[in-house]
């Protein structure tokens, strides 16, 4: 019996002992399936993480490239703007420079014109010399007309100091009072500037 019990144990130790390696040999197996699953995932999170990256990294190229063209653009824009204000202020000045210049020339031909006023009064019809000076007279007054120079409408107007100088105040039957009666001195205006002031006797 002593023996058959020692024979017993033995099977019942080897059954044990091959039960605990089964189960040690399944649980390696497991974990060497369990291991190459995970690396993939790995990977595929990594490399992911690697594409998000170099998006960012275009994108934030693309954002320097946009904002330089931005910044381009800006200065292109600015310096056009400045070259058009500068266009439009240099040829202000020469319309400026040329209405001085021509207002000038226009201020020492006007006592001119008032002397051939004044000698031209005094010639009888039918005299050939003062049919001459009459022609070129009128061919004077043509030529600052064309210049834009006409002159200033005074008697029978309203005094108006912007064209008008009173040096003077007279009784009249046929104009009310505040309107010029008489014109000692013809104005003349070159296009909307007043050369010259109409002297002028006024109403009272």
């Amino acid at each position: 019996m002593k023996g058959g019990d020692c024979v017993a144990e033995k099977e019942n130790f080897n059954t044990d002992e091959v039960k605990e390696a089964e189960k040690a040999s399944e649980e390696t197996a497991e974990k060497t399936v369990e291991e190459p699953t995970k690396e993939p995932k790995e990977t595929t999170e990594e490399k992911k993480e690697e594409t998000s990256k170099d998006k960012k990294k275009l994108g934030k190229k693309k954002d320097k490239r946009d904002e330089q063209i931005e910044e381009l653009t800006d200065r292109v824009k600015r310096q056009l703007a400045e070259f058009e204000n500068f266009r439009t202020r240099s040829e202000k000045e020469k319309a400026q420079m040329y209405d001085m210049g021509a207002k000038t020339i226009i201020e020492k031909i006007l006592p001119v014109v008032d002397n051939f006023e004044r000698g031209l009064s005094g010639v009888q019809e039918g005299d050939a010399f003062g049919d001459g000076m009459k022609m070129v007279y009128k061919q004077l007054m043509t030529s600052l007309e064309e210049a834009g120079v006409k002159p200033i409408e005074a008697v029978g107007q309203e005094f108006n100091p912007d064209f008008h100088n009173a040096v003077m105040q007279v009784e009249s039957e046929e104009y009310e009072s505040g309107v010029i009666a008489q014109e000692l001195q013809k104005g003349y205006m070159y296009r909307d500037t007043v050369v010259r002031h109409s002297m002028v006797a006024v109403v009272q």
